[in-house]
């Protein structure tokens, strides 16, 4: 099995197959529009500018699970993104990324590529930690999605190659992105 055998809710509800992205690289990524890390949006749009026409996708799944941050409908955060930060990539209906009505999407990302750890330099990092640790001091040994714009590096060939934490620098995302091109 491989990320171009599921099925997903496309913006206005309908059933979106990952197959329609066949033979390209994909970057998911979970977002929302009120969150610290709401600016890699602009950095999201300059990678798929940069790699686009050589077959490289953006999918952009907003999700409300983490306090909240993502309470408009998706019409609402559509426009917020497409206005404020000019993003061009698709973007699909709300989902849960984790516990019982997480995203069949999301529950395969996560089986192929489990939390690592946050790169504790980042400077919204130490509030991540104490949020987490928290609500579950043994957050770290599971695969969970902790926070929003966590993002999966998909390969040509559908295979999960890469997990990056919202903390992860952008650049080593970019340089990622161009080995699997």
């Amino acid at each position: 099995m491989n990320v171009y055998d599921i099925s997903v809710k496309g913006k206005k509800g309908e059933d979106v197959s990952l197959s329609k992205y066949k033979g390209k690289a994909l970057l998911i990524v979970n977002t929302a529009t009120q969150c610290g890390f709401t600016p890699q949006y602009d950095e999201l749009q300059a990678f798929y500018k940069k790699y686009q026409d050589k077959g490289f996708e953006i999918l952009d799944f907003p999700s409300n699970q983490f306090d909240g941050q993502a309470p408009e409908s998706i019409e609402e955060i559509d426009n917020i993104c497409n206005i404020k930060f000019g993003t061009q990539f698709p973007r699909f209906a709300k989902i849960e990324v984790n516990g019982k009505g997480e995203s069949p999407l999301y529950t395969f990302l996560k089986s192929k590529k489990g939390f690592k750890g946050f790169d504790m330099n980042h400077k919204i990092a130490p509030i991540l930690l104490e949020i987490l640790t928290k609500n579950d001091p043994d957050y770290a040994k599971n695969p969970s999605i902790k926070w929003n714009f966590t993002k999966f590096l998909i390969d040509r060939q559908g295979n999960v190659v890469q997990r990056f934490e919202p903390t992860h620098v952008v650049a080593a995302v970019s340089n990622e992105i161009g080995k699997i091109l």
